[in-house]
C-alpha cells in the first residue's frame, strides 16, 4: 500500500470516528432537552467540533507537503510560546530576549528541520539559545528576580519550541524501506497522544474515583489513566501498518507515547496551577489554549523521535 492510500484509509477512519462522536453528542444533547444545560455534554460537543477543525488543518498540511507541515508547527510553537509568556510575568529587561525567542528561535529551529541539519537542530536551543538569552537580559541591567525570570523564559522555550519541534522532525529520520512515509509517523504520534487524552477523559468521567494528583489536576484519575492508556496503546498497536514497526513494537511505542503524554499534561498542569490559571488560553473551543492541546505532545515527541531514530535508523 502506497503512502497516499495509507493516508486516505487513516483519514477515512478518523472521519468515521468523528461522525459517530458527533452523532452521540447530538443524541446526548437532545436527551438533556432544549433550554437545559449540561456542562459535560456541552464541553464534549465543543471538543468534537474543535476536533473536526484540527483534523481538517492537519490533513490540509499533510497534503500540501513537508514545508506546509513545518510552517503549521512553527505557528503552533509561536502561539504556544505566546500563551506561556502571557501567563508568566516578565519585565522590560526581558523584552530583547523574548523578541529573539519569537522572531529568531522559532523560524531558525524549524528551518534547521527543513534543511535536514540534525546536528544543529538538536543543540541549537539547549546550547546556543540557553547561553544567549540570559546574556541579552543581563545587558538590560535589571537584576530583580533575574534567575526566576530567566528560568521561566528558558523553560517556556524548551517546551514550546524545542520539544514540540521534535514532532515534525520525525520527517528527518531515514528508515530503510519507509522512504516517503515519515509524515505518517507524525500522524501516528499525534493520534496516539490525542486519543489517549480523550480516552482518559472519557474513562475518568465514566469510572473515575481515585484521583492521581487532586491538587494539580483534579480531573485525572487512576481509572481514567489506566482505561485510556490501555485503549490508546491498543489503538496504537492496531495502527502498526502506517509505521515501520511490528504490531508489538507499535504497542510498545504507543505505550511510551501515552506515558510521556500523561506526564507532560500533569507537569504543565502544575505550571498552570502555580500561576493560578485553569487553561493556557481560549484559542481552541472546548480545549482551552494551544498549550492545553500540545502539553502532552511536548513531552512525548522528543522521546518518540529519539527512540525511533536510535532503533530504526541505521
Amino acid at each position: 500500500m502506497n503512502p497516499q492510500d495509507k493516508f486516505n484509509w487513516l483519514i477515512g477512519g478518523i472521519v468515521c470516528l468523528l461522525a459517530v462522536a458527533s452523532l452521540i453528542g447530538w443524541i446526548l444533547r437532545r436527551r438533556v432537552g432544549e433550554g437545559q444545560s449540561s456542562a459535560v455534554i456541552d464541553n464534549l460537543n465543543a471538543r468534537i467540533r474543535a476536533w473536526w477543525v484540527m483534523v481538517a488543518i492537519f490533513s490540509a498540511a499533510f497534503l500540501a507537503g513537508a514545508n506546509a507541515t513545518l510552517v503549521m508547527f512553527a505557528l503552533i510553537s509561536f502561539f504556544a510560546l505566546r500563551e506561556f509568556i502571557t501567563l508568566t510575568p516578565t519585565r522590560l529587561g526581558d523584552h530583547r530576549a523574548l523578541s529573539v525567542a519569537f522572531f529568531i528561535l522559532v523560524p531558525v529551529q524549524y528551518w534547521l528541520i527543513g534543511i535536514d541539519w540534525y546536528a544543529l537542530f538538536a543543540i541549537f536551543i539547549p546550547v546556543y539559545a540557553f547561553l544567549l538569552l540570559p546574556a541579552l537580559s543581563a545587558l538590560s541591567e535589571d537584576a530583580e528576580n533575574f534567575l526566576e525570570r530567566t528560568a521561566k523564559i528558558q523553560w517556556g522555550i524548551m517546551i514550546t519550541i524545542y520539544c514540540i519541534s521534535h514532532a515534525p522532525a520525525l520527517m528527518l529520520i531515514d528508515i530503510p524501506g519507509y522512504e516517503g512515509q515519515n509524515a505518517l509517523l507524525l500522524f501516528y504520534l499525534v493520534l496516539v497522544v490525542q486519543l489517549s487524552d480523550v480516552l482518559q477523559y472519557v474513562f475518568g468521567k465514566l469510572f473515575g474515583k481515585t484521583k492521581i494528583a487532586p491538587v494539580i489536576s483534579p480531573s485525572k484519575t487512576v481509572e481514567g489513566f489506566v482505561g485510556g492508556a490501555l485503549s490508546a496503546t491498543l489503538v496504537g498497536a492496531a495502527m502498526w501498518w502506517i509505521t515501520p514497526f511490528t504490531p508489538l513494537q507499535s504497542a510498545g511505542m504507543a505505550f511510551i507515547i501515552v506515558l510521556m503524554g500523561f506526564l507532560g499534561g500533569l507537569s504543565l498542569s502544575a505550571v498552570k496551577r502555580s500561576l493560578g490559571a485553569k487553561d493556557w488560553g481560549s484559542m481552541i473551543e472546548g480545549h482551552g489554549g494551544m498549550m492545553d492541546r500540545m502539553d502532552s505532545i511536548s513531552f512525548a515527541a522528543p522521546i518518540f523521535f529519539h527512540l525511533t531514530r536510535y532503533f530504526f535508523e541505521p
